[in-house]
């Protein structure tokens, strides 16, 4: 990668971001220190001393067993199965060109094991166009090996995403230094690579899927360009063997120097050949693209292996691109897009206006383009957004399923229509499996806006507001699926109208709602799925209402339907209060709160055991619990606070079997804390809860 083009992860800025030096820990109880996301040097240290809050470690001295945070660091949620369904628009297509992300979440010295006490974090969203995800980092003050934060890792996860950790070898200029390099490819007296086998150890430990070997450390020769190969290719093996993978980029050469070719050619295919895929430097032009896809072909490799570097960093959506070179419309694609920081999104956006909506708007208009409908591309944008021409996936293949359209952040935190704890968080290993068409929305009158929205959920942080004028039926595609449809097959809708006419259920102010089921593919790219309409109403005698806190569950039963679901929305239509002379009735505002679908039975979690705390500073904490025995991993667990006057304060919730709580304090006259914690099922049904007390 060219260094001028390079946002710089500096140690001091990674400081500034961490907490202050706690105080004493309690006696009996080892200091309860924040976790971070794990980094290294291959072996040997820089001189001096590192930054404040930075940790120098060797990976040549890693073990899982003398890893004190393992457990907040180790992802839990499997790989998922993706299917590919018949694409929202005829310019999409399945199984050419596919999206790789290189992000950074943080500094590589502060990326939060388990999320932190603020909305403003890169929340992504738009998985369903993403093949895989560089957890982007490195430096030469903090460390160079940094592995994949366990929160990024269960999101991806969920949506079928591979995640790699990230290999960075700086150039000289930003403090590179070439015995780092010399390092990591040092054989032992068997001729092979330790820090090789190492690394797949690390990965299959920590839970992700392989690693992005970035070598840019100028000065190497042909002895370092061989070592380095024979590295890569036993990389890949062993990586190979656990179900890894290994993405090369494009910088050493195999003569062993530095030289960013912009192109597979002779300098750098046997990398290629030795690795999983590569990423292509920016350099690119439409002739060495041509001549890198026509070369893969000639070497029996998928063209679509390479990634063609796309610098989104400074410009974003705005950033032109040679898209007809890449992507080209009418013709084959020519290669896959490497995005090289799409958080764009969330970064550019000034201080004062960082709000999980803007950063959401921001996100839509890059990943789904100008029209924020995949549905309906825009011809005229200049920014060939990924939904324009690359078809989207999903992993809702099984029951039971549900959502709450959980993002992963959020400014409160809401259990059935109330808010339990009003802290900004973020936390992305509690995302939902989330719409993969965000938004496709079908109507012959004028288009609503739809979008994550934040000032009210019924579960989590968000939920998904519909809001415009209804002056024709809306119909919202939510999920494409290929759930089996069973005779006891259910489906639940959570949902509100806000305004002051839509308190009484089937009042006038009600907005029409009917469930939209689809049990075949539409029949062409671009065409509706085939629906069947529901009506969520109590006078069908299939549906079951209730209301909650303001929001109403429609439990309806799929009878008459067979085979598979392919499709689930919804249909919105105006209130009954809507006159002729003005049909809309007025804007709308129509939240979606959860969907599930399941056989009909109670699927309530076991409940966890052995809650404990292992560490306290001050009013700091580390919880640690045992999963209940022989039961499968629930959707996460969530830890309450049990408050003197009886209530409730939610701290948090995690896929792992340990979370750390930064400064609970004792509420007045309060001796002791007491804390619940919950499994929580895929219904987001929770288990009886676990408890224990801890003296202030």
């Amino acid at each position: 990668m060219n260094p001028t083009r390079r946002t710089v992860l500096l140690a001091g800025t990674a400081a500034a971001l961490l907490p202050a030096t706690p105080a004493l820990a309690r006696a009996g109880l080892p200091a309860a220190t924040p976790p971070y996301a794990s980094y290294w040097y291959p072996d040997s240290l820089p001189d001096g001393s590192p930054g404040p809050g930075i940790t120098w470690r060797s990976l040549a001295g890693w073990r899982p067993d003398s890893d004190a945070d393992l457990a907040f660091n180790a992802a839990s949620v499997p790989l998922a199965a993706r299917f590919t369904p018949t694409p929202a628009n005829r310019t999409a297509r399945p199984d050419q060109a596919r999206v790789q992300a290189l992000v950074s979440f943080g500094p590589t010295s502060s990326n939060p094991s388990q999320g932190s006490a603020t909305a403003d974090y890169y929340a992504p969203t738009h998985w369903a166009y993403l093949d895989e995800l560089v957890f982007w980092g490195g430096s030469a003050g903090e460390g160079l090996i940094l592995s994949p934060n366990a929160p990024v890792v269960d999101a991806a996860h969920r949506h079928g995403v591979p995640v790699l950790g990230n290999i960075f070898l700086p150039p000289a200029a930003y403090g590179g230094q070439l015995r780092w390099t010399e390092d990591l490819v040092r054989t032992d007296d068997r001729g092979r690579y330790p820090l090789a086998a190492r690394l797949v150890a690390v990965a299959a430990a920590y839970g992700f899927d392989g690693w992005f070997v970035n070598a840019e450390t100028g000065g190497g020769n042909t002895a370092l360009g061989t070592a380095m190969l024979g590295f890569v290719r036993e990389l890949r093996t062993l990586a190979a063997a656990r179900g890894q993978r290994v993405t090369w980029y494009d910088a050493m050469t195999v003569n062993g120097t530095v030289s960013w070719q912009g192109a597979l050619d002779d300098q750098n295919q046997a990398f290629f050949e030795a690795a999983d895929d590569m990423f292509v430097d920016f350099r690119w032009s439409a002739g060495t693209l041509a001549s890198s896809g026509d070369r893969a072909d000639r070497l029996g490799r998928d063209r679509y292996q390479l990634w063609a570097g796309v610098d989104v960093e400074s410009n974003g959506s705005g950033t032109y691109v040679d898209w007809d070179a890449l992507v080209p419309a009418g013709k084959p694609h020519v290669a896959s897009a490497g995005l090289y920081r799409p958080e764009w999104t969330r970064n550019h956006l000034p201080a004062d206006r960082r709000t999980p909506s803007d950063f959401h708007a921001a996100d839509d208009r890059f990943w789904t383009g100008r029209s924020l409908d995949p549905a309906r591309p825009d011809a005229t944008d200049p920014w060939r957004a990924p939904a324009v021409s690359v078809a989207d996936r999903s992993t809702v293949a099984s029951v039971p399923f549900a959502s709450v359209f959980n993002t992963g952040h959020g400014l409160r935190w809401y259990e059935r229509g109330e808010v339990t704890s009003d802290a900004p968080w973020n936390h992305l290993g509690l995302q939902d499996r989330l719409p993969s068409r965000q938004w496709v929305v079908r109507t012959a009158g004028e288009r609503p806006s739809v979008a994550f929205d934040f000032d009210a959920a019924w579960r989590g942080g968000s939920s998904v507001l519909v809001a415009g004028e209804l002056d024709q039926p809306v119909v919202l595609d939510v999920y494409a699926t290929r759930l089996p449809v069973g005779v006891n097959s259910v489906v639940e809708l959570v949902f509100r109208t806000e305004g002051a006419d839509a308190d009484a259920a089937g009042g006038e102010g009600e907005v029409g709602v009917d469930l939209a089921v689809a049990t075949a593919e539409p029949g062409e790219p671009g065409d509706a799925p085939p629906y069947t309409y529901l009506p969520v109403n109590p006078v069908n005698k299939h549906v079951r209402v209730r209301s909650v806190n303001g929001w109403r569950t429609a439990t309806l039963r799929l009878t008459g339907l067979t085979g598979t679901v392919h499709a689930l929305g919804v249909r919105l239509t105006a209130p009954a209060s809507a006159s002729a002379s003005a049909p809309g009735g007025g804007p709308v505002r129509w939240r979606l709160g959860g969907l599930a679908v399941h056989d009909g039975t109670p699927h309530r979690p076991a409940a966890p055991s052995r809650l404990r705390v292992t560490a306290a500073t001050a009013g700091d904490l580390r919880f640690a619990w045992n999963p209940a025995e022989g039961d499968s991993s629930p959707r996460h667990y969530e830890l309450h606070r049990v408050l003197p006057d009886g209530g409730r304060r939610f701290l948090g919730g995690t896929c792992q079997h340990a979370y750390f709580v930064p400064g609970p304090r004792p509420e007045p006259g309060e001796r002791r804390g007491r804390f619940e914690l919950r499994a929580v099922g895929e219904l987001y049904d929770t288990s009886t809860p676990v408890t224990v007390t801890h003296t202030w």
